[in-house]
């Protein structure tokens, strides 16, 4: 199991120095709008990722006027404590496990996996296709080490690349070097594209099921896999691209440019669904890379809910707290701004609720 016992936090966003103890395995975070409860849920996902999920200015993340920020959370995983710590000062970061410094933060995904569902989510539907490959590389992240080893460096020769595309005049034999990034942008691209798409038709099964589940009914969902690495060999597509990678100055083809179409009764979501019934595919999608995390990782991960009440109408909430008040399910953190709407949602369940109320 994966639990977070308590958390500390320092200059962290809106908090000066707070600190929390979690005791039970649901948490329900109370308070007006604009009090932190957002940035609490935040804090405890920095320290599973390394990052905040909502700014990725750490300007953002720290309190204003000040020049840094510390996080310190203590978990228990699997009956061990473990003790993370962040700390951002003069914009340089420290990661540290049980008081050893990461020499590479990559090295910390996964080690405490995590989901969050948050309002803004609903850009993966609606927004373009960077906001979907940064939802599915952060989960493929959490899964497989050497997925992300490989996107990390196929990121780096990408850009190498792109600048050398706009510096060709001043470079010395840039024909020859685009034959060096080009065969490791195939080396590392190739296995990132195998990943996903190989993990895409696993998981759509997944993502129907829960849909069912939450929407109350059943409409057909899927996923389609939109990549230029499906019609055609990696290196054949570049030596074919390059004259107008010149031209424009940039890499037009490769794995940054993947996308997924999701889909809803065979109709594009983003321009067909209703809204209720985006909401009900984006909790499916959320909750289905939550079980994909757990069975892999054989522990469940911290589930992390922000403003669901606002979002999802009575039935399709009762459905939802059900499901996550199952013993199957891990410590889970929920934001409202009504206590007694949590009480209320969770008086039909076995498990024991714990509010905590900021002001």
């Amino acid at each position: 199991m994966l639990y977070i016992n308590n958390i500390s936090l320092v200059q962290f966003k809106n908090y000066q120095q707070s600190s929390f103890d979690f005791k039970s395995r649901i948490i329900g975070i109370t308070g007006p709008n604009g009090t932190g409860k957002t940035n609490l849920l935040d804090a405890i996902y920095y320290l599973c990722f390394t990052r905040s999920y909502f700014s990725s200015n750490e300007q953002q993340n720290t309190q204003y006027t000040t020049n840094g920020f510390r996080l310190t959370g203590t978990f228990q995983k699997n009956g061990q404590t473990e003790k993370v710590i962040c700390v951002v000062k003069d914009g340089k970061k420290e990661i540290s496990l049980n008081d050893e410094k990461y020499d590479r933060f990559s090295r910390h995904l996964g080690q405490f996996p995590a989901v969050i569902i948050a309002p803004d989510d609903a850009e993966i539907i609606l927004g373009g296709s960077e906001d979907r490959r940064k939802w599915l590389d952060s989960l493929l992240s959490q899964l497989y080490p050497e997925y992300l080893d490989h996107l990390i460096v196929y990121q780096k020769i990408l850009l190498q690349r792109n600048t050398l595309l706009k510096n060709m005049a001043d470079t010395a034999n840039p024909d020859q070097l685009l034959d060096i990034f080009d065969l490791q942008l195939v080396m590392h691209g190739q296995p990132v594209h195998e990943t996903r798409r190989h993990f895409l038709q696993s998981f759509i099964p997944k993502v129907q099921e829960l849909y069912d589940y939450i929407a109350g009914t059943h409409e057909t969902v899927s996923i389609q896999y939109a990549s230029t690495l499906t019609e055609e060999p990696f290196a054949t597509q570049l030596t074919a691209a390059r004259y107008k990678d010149m031209q424009v100055q940039r890499t037009t083809t490769g794995i940054h440019r993947d996308d997924m179409l999701f889909l809803l009764n065979g109709y594009p979501m983003k321009s067909s669904a209703s809204q209720g019934q985006r909401k009900s595919f984006l909790f499916a999608l959320k909750l289905a890379q939550f079980e994909v995390l757990k069975q892999l990782k054989q522990m469940p991960p911290l589930l992390l809910l922000d403003d669901i009440f606002e979002k999802l109408d009575q039935a399709r909430i009762s459905r939802l707290i059900n499901l996550v008040a199952g013993k199957e399910y891990g410590q889970v953190f929920i934001t409202d701004t009504h206590a007694e709407r949590l009480q209320t949602a969770f008086s039909n369940t076995a498990a024991d609720l714990q509010l905590i109320a900021i002001a």
